[in-house]
C-alpha cells in the first residue's frame, strides 16, 4: 500500500532554497509510488495560537480558520516532509505558527487521553518525518535548537524525526541550485522515506 505523505512548505519565499529541496524530496517520494500532498503555509490564513484552551473540550483548537484543514490532514498522513529556513536560529514564523497551533493536539495526546502525561518517546512513534532547512550563516549550533523545537512538535503527532537534512551557507534564492548533491540528497531521502513508511 502506498503512503500517504503530507508535504508541507514553511518558507516565505515560493522560491525558496528549502522548498526547492522539498521539491525535490516531494518527487523523490512520487518516484516509489507515494501519494504526497503539498501545502504551502504563506498562501493559508493561519491565526497564531491565541492559548485559550478551547481545545481542553475535545482536543481540537476552536478558531476557525485554515489550520482545521492542516489538521485533518495532518492525523490521516502516514509520513510527512517539512521544510522552513533558519530565522534567528529557529523555523521561519509561518512554520512556528503552524507549529504552535498544534498545542491542540498536545492536550488531546498528554492531557484528554490519559490521566497523567507520559513523557514523550521520539524514537518508539509509529509515524516519519524528514526535515529540511537552510540556514545563511556557517554557526556551529546554528541547527540545534531548532532541531529540539522539530522532535517534541513532532511527538505530538506520534511521529519520529527520520532524518534531517541540514545545509549552512545558503541564502539568496536559487542558491542550492548550486549545489547538485543536496538536490540528488534530498530526492534520495523523499524516496528512502517511502521505503521506510511502506516497511512500517
Amino acid at each position: 500500500m502506498n503512503p500517504n505523505i503530507l508535504a508541507i512548505h514553511g518558507s516565505p519565499r515560493r522560491q525558496g532554497n528549502t522548498s526547492t529541496l522539498l521539491k525535490r524530496a516531494v518527487e523523490g517520494a512520487m518516484s516509489m509510488g507515494a501519494n504526497v500532498e503539498e501545502i504551502t503555509l504563506r498562501d493559508l490564513k493561519m491565526s497564531p495560537c491565541l492559548e485559550i484552551y478551547g481545545c481542553k473540550e475535545q482536543g481540537r483548537c476552536v478558531i476557525r480558520d485554515d489550520f482545521q484543514m492542516v489538521y485533518d490532514k495532518l492525523i490521516k498522513c502516514d509520513g510527512l516532509m517539512l521544510a522552513s529556513p533558519i530565522f534567528f536560529y529557529t523555523v521561519s514564523a509561518h512554520t512556528k505558527i503552524f507549529m504552535d497551533r498544534c498545542q491542540s493536539l498536545w492536550v488531546k495526546k498528554y492531557w484528554l487521553a490519559s490521566e497523567t502525561a507520559a513523557a514523550p518517546n521520539f524514537e518508539n512513534n509509529p509515524k516519519k518525518a524528514l526535515f529540511i532547512s537552510v540556514g545563511a550563516t556557517r554557526g556551529k549550533k546554528l541547527f540545534e535548537g531548532t532541531l529540539l523545537t522539530v522532535r517534541y512538535f513532532l511527538d505530538t503527532l506520534d511521529m519520529q524525526l527520520w532524518r534531517s537534512l541540514l545545509y549552512r551557507g545558503l541564502d539568496g534564492a536559487g542558491e542550492v541550485l548550486g549545489f547538485p548533491e543536496y538536490l540528488d540528497e534530498a530526492y534520495n531521502s523523499g524516496a528512502d522515506l517511502c521505503r521506510a513508511l511502506k516497511q512500517k
